[in-house]
Parts: structure tokens; sequence; C-alpha cells
């Protein structure tokens, strides 16, 4: 039986380009290279091409062109290269709203000098720690959900998840930015695809102090409401455990981030243990700041449920980095999608979610850190903060709970003015406990 391609859509991620074919039915389909020039064939069997490919936006991939031609009663599809790629091909059956595809992701084999840098705020991981090496920063993974040919939930009016998470994931890596003793590390920076597993490790690599992930949630019934936090459960850490020792040689062999213990000289008894002592802390930890962050959650929006959820969602499933997702409303509910689309309200969840952040790690700064070195001097500690656009002296006083008197005072300000990139120095941030 035949199938007809509709649709043709091109996404760019940092290391590869993804082309996904909209199918109506499924197919069989064979991909191979051939040299001089460089070009990718995609042969589907027994199909048409009725979707227009003259207006793909390619700008930035390895593709200079793509054309189309019957080859019997089959398609064939050829990419042209700017040079040589890696493919990899798979089909994707109908489910849900979602019909049949074919996905073509083309990896590099080295990086493109056109790729841009990702747009304000950078990347703060890049960046060389200003205090010292013996007082790091907190790292926050920050990660959108969905992305790319995946939209996500999708509410009233086509408001997709992917938009609405990837903007309040970026409220958020802003206030991380700003804040003294911590850095971000945004897992994707635009709007494609990531698997789930590489979401959790890439956090793992950059040995991340906690991983939170962004959704939105969506029901069959709209008028279900509220946002949630997510944990990682007890029956999915166990599973994550007896996986994560089956596949050690193969995938990063610490646990415990920075300083880190290696597994690959340990019996399996000994690993074991460990692997579940670190997987049994980090629950526990996971646990406590989704309890900071869902309290300070509530004070700017409805809550689905009082209290930290658990699930065996993959991405909560790091046996050594706390892991929380939080589901900031429904977006299959008119009111709540309204909501999630106002700019306004975007910054009130990021800011909670922050608030959150900050209570967590104030009451357990990792060890080495600046946080926990700013404990350690206790009520004399002091934080600078750098002015950013729409600060006010009276939302800075609220954030670190002294008075606008007290800053004034500290920094010997002639009145309540402030500029941005001025720095202020805030009294007696971290000691209040």
């Amino acid at each position: 039986m035949g199938a007809d391609v509709e649709g043709v859509r091109v996404w760019r991620a940092p290391d590869h380009t993804r082309l996904v074919f909209d199918l109506t039915g499924p197919v069989e389909h064979q991909v191979f290279s051939l040299p001089a020039p460089d070009r990718l064939v995609i042969d589907i069997s027994s199909s048409s091409m009725s979707a227009s490919i003259s207006n793909l936006d390619l700008g930035n991939t390895p593709i200079s062109n793509v054309r189309s031609g019957r080859r019997g009663n089959d398609l064939r599809v050829v990419l042209d290269l700017t040079g040589k790629v890696k493919p990899r091909s798979f089909v994707l059956a109908r489910h849900g709203d979602k019909q049949d595809r074919l996905v073509i992701d083309i990896y590099d084999s080295e990086p493109l000098r056109s790729t841009p840098v990702p747009e304000e705020p950078v990347n703060a991981v890049e960046k060389i720690n200003e205090i010292s090496s013996q007082k790091r920063d907190v790292v926050i993974a920050i990660d959108a959900g969905h992305g790319g040919e995946d939209p996500g939930a999708v509410g009233p009016r086509n408001v997709y998840e992917k938009d609405v998470v990837f903007k309040v994931s970026r409220e958020l890596a802003k206030l991380v930015e700003q804040a003294r003793g911590y850095k971000y590390v945004m897992v994707r920076t635009g709007d494609y695809y990531i698997p789930l597993d590489k979401r959790r490790n890439k956090a793992r690599e950059v040995r991340a102090d906690l991983f939170i992930s962004i959704h939105a949630d969506a029901f069959h019934n709209a008028r279900a409401r509220g946002a949630s936090v997510f944990a990682l459960s007890r029956r999915g850490a166990t599973s994550e455990t007896a996986r994560f020792l089956a596949s050690k040689e193969n995938e990063a062999d610490l646990i415990g981030g920075v300083g880190g213990v290696s597994l690959g000289d340990k019996d399996d008894i000994l690993a074991g243990v460990l692997v579940d002592l670190s997987m049994t802390a980090t629950m526990a930890s996971s646990l406590k700041v989704g309890g900071s962050v869902l309290k300070n959650i509530a004070k700017v929006t409805r809550l689905h449920k009082r209290q930290v959820e658990q699930a065996g969602f993959l991405v909560l499933k790091s046996p050594d980095v706390p892991s929380i997702l939080v589901e900031t409303g429904f977006i299959s509910n008119p009111e709540e999608a309204r909501k999630l689309g106002n700019e306004n309200h975007r910054r009130k969840l990021a800011n909670a979610i922050f608030n959150g952040i900050e209570s967590y790690f104030e009451e357990s700064p990792p060890e080495g850190t600046y946080l926990s070195w700013v404990k350690s001097k206790g009520e004399g500690a002091k934080v600078e903060y750098v002015i950013a656009k729409g600060d006010t002296l009276s939302r800075i006083a609220a954030r670190y709970k002294v008075s606008v008197r007290e800053i004034v005072r500290e920094n010997r300000l002639p009145d309540t003015r402030i500029r941005v990139g001025q720095t202020l120095t805030i009294p007696s941030v971290l000691a209040r406990q």
C-alpha cells in the first residue's frame, strides 16, 4: 500500500539536522550516501510527494538543496550536501494525533563554521569562575521539555508546550545568571528535539548540582488545572540502579558529581552498594528541593497537588544529580493556557522556581562552592548583585529578604535610583536560617 508525503520539516540542533517526512501511512525506506558531489539519497517505497519542498529553511544546515522525483513506484528524495555527514534514519508509527513519520538525522562530520551563538542569556557554564577554583559555582541544568518536531501538549489557539516552557526556562536562566554563586546550562538552546536520556546525561556531563525539567501539563478534561512538581519514584530508582550497573562500562563510570567515585575498579557488589547509596541520597535531595520549589510556586499560581509527586520519568533517573520536573500548569485549560502565554506570568513562575532553588541551596550548599563558603562566614556574609533590565530596589530587597533601607545604607546610595549594570552589595544575604 502506498503513502503520500504530506509535509517535510527541517530542524537544526547543535550537532545535527533533523528532516521529518509526515506520511499518510507506514512505509519502507532506504538511505545511502553518494560522493563527488556529496549527496544523501532517501528512497521511500510505493510513495509520492505531495508536500512543497521548495521553501524549506536550510540555513545553517549541511543541506544546500532538496529535490525529489519518481523511481518506478517509489519516491526518491536527494539532499545536496556541502560536505560529508553521518546519517541515521527511523520511522515513527501513528500515535494519538501524530501521523506516521520518517525521521532522518544528519550528524555533522565536523562543526559548521556558521553555527550561531545562542541568544542572550549567554551560557554561563563557559564563563571563567570569577571567585576561585576553590569556591566553585552551583551548576543548574535547565531542561525545556520537548522541542523541534515534538511540540508537546497543544493548548487553545495552538499554544505549544515546547514554546511556553522554553520561554520560562530562559527567564529562569536569567535569574540564575544574575545570582552570585550560581551558573546554568541550558539543555537545549533552540527549537530542536533531544532524546530524554541525553537530557539527563548532559546534566551528568557538566556535573550539575540540580537538573530541572520544565513542562506544561495537559488532560482531556479542560477543567484540569494547577502546577505540579515531580521527583523520581522509589520503583523508578530501583530500575535505574539496575540499568546503570548493567551498562556502567558503556556510560560515564563516575557517581557523585564533582570529586565523584569511579565504578570501573569496583566489583559488582560494591558498585551496587555505591550506586544504591548515591541514588537514595539523590532522591532525598530531589524531594527536598522539589518541596521548596512547590512551596514558592504556590505563591504565584494554583497547585494541582500540594505535595511533591513521584513518578518514573526517564529524565529524572540520574543516580547522582538531584532532579525535579515542574509542570507549570495545564496548557489544555483555556485560562491557564492564556496565563502561560503571558510574559509577566512566566516571569513570576521563573522567579518562584528560582526562589525555591535558592532556599534549598542556602540551607544545603554543596561542599566547595561559593555558597558553602558564604554560609560558613556567618552573619557578616554579603553577596554582590548586578542590576538587570527591569530591576527595582524594592524587588531586589523582597527577593533577598532585606529592606530597601539596608541596601541603600550598605551601598551609600544618594537615593533609590539604580542603573543597569550597576553592582550592589546585598547585606547578610545567606546568613538567614
